[in-house]
């Protein structure tokens, strides 16, 4: 479960919102300017470039503008004239130039972060080590894993998956083993709930969510698709994900003293495995979950767009 898939990309260059089918002719973005995919490769694919963009963020560009001479002075370059060519080519959607210097523009701080965190640059493996929880399968210890730029966590006796899900290299620097887990609990949890909540963990654009039959996947019958109308990012999860962040879901486990937000998700199986998830109805399809917590349980019923309908458990139940 918790598979993210990236199958496509940003709509074909000079597409505009309002010709996307489903799309609100309303709510059609206003772009001042753009630039093709290849054409940003191509501006990218300088050293002088990217060291002046490394240099802007040492200077403190992302707070102040920096002056053309202090970027000067940091860069490799064989003249001003030279340097000032390749910071026009930066200039407009990566940096911004003003009155007293220059300063990042979101898409050039978010290059920033990605080359020099090593997000883009750098690959990593970690071996076996134990995680929290044990397996909703057959109840074996947990272990973790990173390859491939994906951190995972299964059963080290039936070979299932709790989770599996992309996470940046750069999340092992200076991280213990359980500050790790710590760190990937929070940054999944939070890629979730945005998608839950119909804001898109890589765009910001807008999610739509939908519960899907999955007849062909043996340990999963029904699950929720979550898919980005803007640049085609798809997630695929379990129903229980789409209540971590549910208030009364919250409320239920802060009663019997569990903080959902801080616990690790994949240690409860209600989130993780679809075996408490009972189909209602097909048509529409509408499901109910039973969450169960410190000897108690409550009921989740969820309809076919991942909307939470109804609820009850024992202290609704006493209303």
């Amino acid at each position: 479960m918790s598979q993210f898939d990236r199958s496509g990309g940003v709509a074909p260059d000079g597409e505009r919102a309002d010709r996307i089918e489903g799309a609100d002719p309303a709510a059609a973005p206003r772009t001042e300017s753009r630039i093709p995919p290849a054409e940003v490769f191509a501006v990218l694919g300088n050293e002088t470039r990217v060291e002046t963009l490394h240099a802007l963020l040492d200077l403190g560009g992302d707070e102040s503008p920096v002056s053309f001479s202090e970027l000067f002075e940091r860069v490799d370059a064989t003249d001003s004239a030279n340097f000032s060519y390749h910071l026009d080519q930066l200039t407009g959607h990566f940096v911004r130039r003003r009155d007293d210097g220059y300063e990042f523009r979101a898409p050039g701080r978010k290059v920033v972060s990605a080359i020099f965190t090593g997000t883009l640059t750098e690959r990593a493996q970690l071996g076996f080590f134990p995680a929290d929880g044990s397996c909703h399968a057959c109840g074996g210890d947990l272990h973790a894993w990173y390859v491939d730029d994906t951190l995972s966590i299964g059963c080290v006796d039936c070979g299932a998956i709790q989770v599996s899900y992309p996470f940046p290299a750069g999340a092992l620097d200076g991280r213990s083993t359980d500050d790790l887990l710590d760190a990937f609990h929070h940054y999944v949890r939070h890629h979730y709930c945005l998608a839950a909540d119909g804001v898109c963990p890589e765009c910001a654009g807008t999610v739509e969510t939908d519960l899907v039959r999955t007849p062909d996947e043996a340990d999963q019958a029904v699950a929720v698709e979550h898919a980005c109308r803007r640049c085609s990012y798809d997630l695929r999860s379990t129903v229980g994900l789409l209540l971590l962040d549910d208030a009364d879901v919250l409320r239920f486990h802060a009663d019997r003293g569990v903080d959902l937000s801080s616990a690790p998700f994949w240690t409860f199986d209600w989130c993780v495995s679809d075996a408490a998830t009972t189909v209602v109805s097909e048509e529409p399809l509408r499901v109910r979950v039973t969450v169960a917590c410190g000897g108690d349980e409550m009921r989740v019923g969820v309809d076919e767009t991942g909307t939470v309908v109804e609820t009850d458990g024992p202290e609704f139940d006493a209303v």
